[in-house]
């Protein structure tokens, strides 16, 4: 198997990455948001949607 950031060897202290440089770089990937998993966007993101200020998400007091 080779590392999906840089196509050397795994190592399997990090697999299926090769190093722990490129398992960072791949969570940071996630972090900022360069991928994306395909779907419908969700009411939350959509910024034409108003929020109502007595919405607490579900969330009961």
């Amino acid at each position: 198997m080779s590392c999906p950031i840089c196509g050397k060897d795994a190592d399997p202290k990090y697999r299926p990455f090769c190093s722990k440089r490129c398992a960072d770089i791949d969570l940071a990937r996630w972090l900022n948001g360069s991928y994306v998993i395909p779907g419908q966007a969700l009411e939350e993101d959509d910024p034409a949607r108003e929020r109502d200020p007595d919405d607490t998400g579900g969330l009961r007091h």
